[in-house]
């Protein structure tokens, strides 16, 4: 099964994704694709750390998803990926952007074929007014199809707003 949950900052939707790990009974492996480039984002990275069970695994990888999610996955695996919006600003900044494209048709072909269950953590950011400057609307551009797409390859999508999953696509949690 492979599931998107999306919401707003400090919606409750990386809480939701770790429940349904914690709740699928299999080894789980969290990908965290964050990168601590300042205190404030590293203490969000402690607290999300603080909250996981120890005997969870832990990848760090902010750049190659696609490959770490293929060495990753097997059937009685749980992959949680926290989160796909930083991801994505990773890669659209990694060398100059020269290998967004690559990579987000690698995460896309590899996301259809992975065994055992994957949960994708994002942010939802396509709801407010579009932003002032280049980059930041060509990221929400990104961002948006980025969700899309991912919905699409999706069995379940989850809307995340107050802490309460609103399922959008396949079985209710």
């Amino acid at each position: 099964m492979k599931q998107l949950v999306l919401g707003g900052a400090r919606s409750g939707k990386s809480a939701i994704a770790e429940r349904l790990a914690a709740d699928s009974g299999s080894e789980v492996i969290y990908i965290a694709t964050a990168t601590s480039g300042d205190g404030e984002m590293a203490e969000r990275i402690a607290k999300h750390r603080e909250r996981r069970p120890d005997h969870w695994l832990l990848a760090e990888e902010p750049l190659r998803l696609a490959a770490t999610l293929k060495q990753q996955a097997r059937e009685g695996r749980c992959i949680l990926v926290d989160c796909l919006t930083l991801w994505l600003t990773n890669i659209m900044f990694m060398d100059e952007g020269k290998h967004f494209n690559s990579e987000m048709d690698a995460l896309l072909e590899t996301l259809r074929q992975l065994p055992g269950e994957i949960i994708m953590v994002s942010n939802e950011i396509g709801m407010g007014i579009v932003p002032m400057g280049e980059m930041t609307r060509q990221f929400q551009d990104e961002s948006g199809l980025l969700h899309q797409n991912v919905a699409a390859i999706c069995d379940r999508v989850v809307l995340t707003v107050a802490g309460l999953p609103h399922t959008l696509k396949g079985e209710k949690l």
